[in-house]
């Protein structure tokens, strides 16, 4: 069951990017990550009043709310940094280097929740790299103002790396002793509030005003999806092991990319693809004695 749930995550997170990409066009990235985060803190909590999980809150260990409330924040770091990448550069070159959590997360994993590195999962890890390596390209433009953005897109893609191979590792560690619905809405009350201390130091709140109805729509929609894509992704990690599942929900990459090119004219190059299917290739490879 946790591997049909990290497979779900990752569809519902790749169709995120997408709808989160046109949502941005008109909005400070922040802002939008503030207003979406509400959309999933409500889907989440009204999954855990569904299964009835909410009384269990009085029953979370200090060790629990603590890697939590971790986990959140480097959700919330990631998510800015995401989102503001999303915001400056185009989808398929950003979601290529936030994927690259997976090899991070699966050292992490085996550093810090004694997961063990088999040769399969070496070879995964060698295979995911390369092809991120590969899908890695920095948009060349006669424009120094193009420039800068495409650069920061790259930091800032990266960034959102490294926050997210942190989520993983925190929220392994924090959903161990809590019903996954409960935990994921604990969670989310965390990013929230990070988000929106942010959009206050950055005074940025009175714009909420001039967001436009269709942009309101789709950072609606990518709130719904990410709350989905959260359920599903902790749902998984309570029952399976974390070098797993977040390679698995990085095929969200695929999905990502597809829509991109359907929706959003980006084209991928070459190079790009085959490095698209080295990461595919790579992820698989770790299902193997699954």
């Amino acid at each position: 069951m946790w591997l049909v749930l990290a497979f779900l995550s990752a569809g519902f997170a790749g169709i995120t990017a997408i709808l989160a990409k046109i949502g941005l066009r008109n909005v400070n990235s922040n802002l939008a990550t503030a207003l979406r985060t509400i959309v999933v803190l409500l889907f989440s909590w009204l999954m855990v009043f569904i299964v009835g999980s909410a009384s269990g809150i009085k029953e979370i260990s200090a060790k629990t709310f603590i890697f939590l409330i971790l986990s959140g924040l480097a959700t919330g770091a990631s998510w800015l940094c995401y989102f503001r990448a999303l915001q400056l550069g185009d989808v398929n070159k950003v979601a290529p280097i936030d994927k690259s959590s997976t090899v991070l997360t699966m050292i992490l994993a085996l550093i810090f929740l004694g997961e063990k590195l088999t040769a399969v999962k070496i070879i995964g890890m060698i295979l995911i790299g390369t092809g991120t390596f590969l899908m890695i390209e920095k948009k060349k433009t006669d424009n120094s103002s193009a420039d800068k953005k495409n650069g920061a897109s790259l930091i800032y893609a990266l960034l959102s790396a490294v926050f997210a191979a942190l989520t993983s590792i925190f929220g392994k560690v924090g959903i161990e002793g809590v019903e996954s619905n409960l935990g994921t809405a604990i969670r989310t009350v965390v990013v929230l509030l990070m988000a929106w201390i942010l959009v206050f130091a950055e005074k940025k709140q009175g714009e909420i005003k001039n967001i436009d109805k269709k942009s309101w729509l789709f950072l609606v929609l990518s709130g719904f999806t990410t709350g989905g894509s959260w359920l599903c992704y902790y749902g998984a990690l309570k029952e399976g092991p974390a070098s797993i599942i977040a390679p698995i929900d990085k095929l969200s990459i695929v999905v990502t990319v597809a829509f991109s090119y359907i929706i959003l004219k980006e084209k991928l190059s070459k190079k790009a693809f085959w490095g698209l299917v080295l990461i595919v290739a790579g992820t698989l490879s770790l299902l193997i004695k699954y």
